[in-house]
């Protein structure tokens, strides 16, 4: 590259990357679409619509029932955002909360009322039509219902109810031209196969249709084509695949179990205050600037690359995060910085392979594009490893999980381009305007191989002291009453507390100085506050309140804030996290480990390799766990992110290292000694592990110091965690897999 193409590409680059800037900052139009601001944050950084439902005409319904009414409800309210939260309050009430929503008269029009949907027979049993096509009230053309619902469910006209749908989803299926039209797909209980298939059989011989009657309208009046006898059915005449996934939506509120009734809805503020995105953001540019100081000290003008390309790498995630409308909570901010992490990642990888060639004499510019070549099946692999998890649990996952998923697949894919070509790209105009001698990059030093195998029983001895001591502290929290882990509302539930002070309080003021009383008072060490707005209400949730203690906040609230004794109510609550969707995560990471089993059997051509990986994930979430276990940190949905992330983060590292094992038994056509393939292998890729690992740690310290203590629970576990990662990686994977190669079968020669 000529050094006036260099310097036009450094002037491009440079007014692109301030372009972003400007957009990611301010954003871009009116509405600021694509900026800082304009990104939809959870609950927990900035607050939402509340709707409480209670169960009409049954006030004490059971618990399976509830259970699936919610489960049911959690997925439907999932359109709004990943991040809503659907739980029980006392025994016959639902709450929904959305984030990043303001008005909630426009959600509980588009909800409707749950529980109530119908299958309706077009005429009844003497032939008199229980439907007709005409102007509706609303001064539209459909279908008019011509009797009530108590009258049509008295003649047997009502041929199901919401409750015999099992399911209903959008999907496609060919037409009788041979092209792809969306559709809804249903399928049926055992009792709804039944009556369906009875139903469907009187209509198909009379030709008429049954019509699907939810919340005061028809939404669908399909003709019966066949006696429909297998349980499931096939909905046509949408127009768009979005209009069979909205009806698809309707079918399933309107399936449940239960039907629900508006109690009251209210706009609620940020469970962890605006500190919390203030401190994030301070971390962040505090972290940033360290690993900036960390790559330039190592990496020189590589690593001035890198930097550039982190930036961008953070101007595109601000501009995505906003235009994909994806919700940002603590959990979504770990995905981001596991990215990070693993877009510094792959920038170490290459500059290790680059400073490498050049200490092998090669020309600057051609250990540049060899560096990059060798090293991209590692970056590939590492990514796409921590991409199957991703995808598996935003699939399979729900709430809090989905959310996690998506930003993280979002940032794994922005750090691989910014890695790959932003990087590539500023370090060729470098060269090209001059930049060229050997020492502005770096030469690699000879690797001292170290007999990490020789090591091993002792590693494996520490890691398997850690892990006992977490479950003989389990033990011990467990006999005294004090349960194995300390877990939060999000899991176990707990007392929601509404109380109308007499005055407006901030959240800061609420967490300043009402809570820590609350937490004196009732010896609760968890108090989630959330302020009503345009109210003086505030609700506290904490964990289950015994008599006593519900009286002793009473008590404190009554004398030292003058509230009257009927502005406070409390009411039991059930967790956040259903036991369905811990099941369906569990499922998810079951999925997803096979997938990763899968992928590294293929590509490495060894089962022991993703044995030896998994195995090491097995030791790396263990670990966590002991660490919940011994400092008694809040086990709640972050938790479950953490898990997530550390496997990311380690999968990633140890692919690295098994793929120098990979290439080192290639290029010695596999005659090498296994012990000394392992040795050479780790300790060629230990420098680019412990600088990954720097790196990483870097930023979540920063969250640490500068974070709120809500975001210093949620980034001890996350430090634990990568040093853990770090360690297995380098202590654990390889020397297993030495093991169990060794164990069940020689190595390949």
């Amino acid at each position: 590259m000529k050094k006036g193409k260099a310097f036009l590409g450094l002037l491009v680059v440079l007014a692109l990357l301030c372009g972003l800037a400007y957009t990611a900052i301010f954003g871009l139009g009116e509405d600021k679409s694509g900026s800082l601001s304009s990104i939809d944050l959870g609950l927990d950084l900035a607050g939402g619509v509340s709707i409480t439902y209670e169960v009409s005409g049954d006030e004490n319904p059971s618990a399976e029932d509830m259970s699936d009414t919610i489960y049911k409800l959690q997925q439907r309210v999932s359109q709004y955002s990943t991040e809503a939260q659907v739980y029980q309050e006392g025994s016959n009430r639902i709450n929904i909360e959305i984030p990043g929503v303001s008005d909630a008269n426009t959600i509980l029009e588009e909800l409707g009322q749950p529980g109530n949907l119908y299958f309706i027979a077009q005429t009844d049993s003497e032939g008199n039509e229980n439907y007709t096509f005409g102007i509706t009230e609303q001064g539209t053309i459909g279908y008019i219902l011509n009797k009530t619902i108590e009258e049509l469910e008295a003649d047997g006209s009502i041929v199901l109810e919401g409750e015999d749908v099992a399911a209903a989803e959008a999907g496609y299926q060919q037409n009788s031209v041979g092209t792809n039209e969306p559709v809804v797909e249903l399928t049926f209980t055992d009792e709804g196969t039944q009556k369906f298939a009875d139903a469907t059989t009187a209509a198909y011989a009379a030709g008429e249709s049954i019509g699907i009657y939810y919340d005061g309208e028809f939404i669908s009046v399909p003709t019966v084509q066949a006696a429909i006898t297998d349980g499931k059915a096939v909905i046509t005449g949408e127009s768009t695949y979005e209009d069979a996934a909205s009806l698809a939506s309707l079918i399933r509120i309107g399936g449940l179990k239960l039907q629900l009734t508006e109690l009251r809805s209210n706009v609620v503020g940020a469970q962890l205050g605006s500190d919390a995105i203030r401190t994030s953001l301070i971390a962040t540019a505090v972290g940033f600037a360290l690993i900036a100081l960390f790559m330039i000290i190592f990496f020189r003008l590589l690593g001035l690359s890198a930097v550039f390309a982190l930036a961008y790498y953070c101007g595109l995630m601000v501009f995505l995060l906003s235009a994909f409308e994806m919700t940002l909570t603590l959990p979504g901010i770990a995905g981001i910085i596991l990215s990070i992490g693993m877009a510094v990642d792959a920038n170490v990888l290459v500059f290790a392979r680059i400073k490498e060639e050049i200490a092998t004499g090669n020309a600057v510019d051609h250990a540049i594009k060899s560096g990059y070549s060798k090293a991209l099946s590692a970056i590939l692999d590492g990514n796409i490893t921590t991409l199957i998890v991703a995808a598996v649990l935003a699939i399979k996952g729900t709430g809090t999980i989905k959310g996690f998923a998506q930003t993280l697949a979002l940032g794994i894919i922005v750090s691989m381009f910014t890695a790959l070509v932003i990087t590539r790209l500023i370090s060729y105009i470098f060269f090209g305007l001059g930049l060229q001698s050997p020492v502005l990059y770096g030469k690699a030093k000879a690797v001292k191989v170290i007999d990490f195998i020789k090591m091993r029983k002792v590693a494996y001895l520490v890691s398997c002291a850690i892990i006992i001591a977490g479950f003989v502290f389990m033990g011990m929290n467990a006999g005294k009453g004090e349960g194995a882990f300390n877990y939060s509302l999000d899991f176990v539930g707990g007392t929601s507390t509404t109380v109308t002070f007499n005055e407006n309080w901030t959240a800061a003021e609420l967490d300043a100085e009402v809570v820590p009383k609350i937490e004196e008072v009732t010896g609760v060490k968890e108090v989630q506050v959330q302020t009503v707005t345009g109210t003086n209400e505030v609700i506290f949730k904490t964990t289950t309140l015994t008599v006593d203690q519900r009286s002793a906040m009473e008590e404190m609230l009554i004398n030292d804030y003058g509230v009257s004794e009927d502005s406070i109510a409390a009411e039991t609550i059930s967790s956040t996290i259903s036991s369905e969707m811990r099941t369906d995560a569990i499922i998810a990471v079951a999925i997803a480990l096979v997938l990763m089993l899968i992928y590294i059997w293929i590509r490495f051509r060894d089962i022991t390799l993703g044995a030896g990986a998994i195995i090491a994930l097995a030791h790396d979430a263990l670990v966590i766990i002991t660490c919940y276990a011994i400092t008694r940190l809040s086990v709640g949905s972050t938790f479950i992110a953490v898990i997530l992330t550390i496997i990311g983060y380690s999968i990633n590292d140890t692919i690295v290292t098994f793929d120098r094992i990979r290439e080192n038994r290639d290029a010695h056509e596999k005659k090498s000694d296994r012990a000394e393939l392992v040795n050479a292998s780790v300790s060629q890729t230990l420098t680019r592990s412990l600088f990954t690992s720097i790196t990483t740690f870097i930023m979540v310290l920063a969250l640490y110091v500068f974070g709120v203590t809500d975001i210093r629970a949620f980034a001890l576990p996350l430090m634990v965690g990568v040093v853990s990662g770090t360690y297995s990686s380098i202590f654990i994977a390889s020397p297993l897999w030495y093991d169990l190669k060794g164990h069940f079968g020689k190595a390949k020669n």
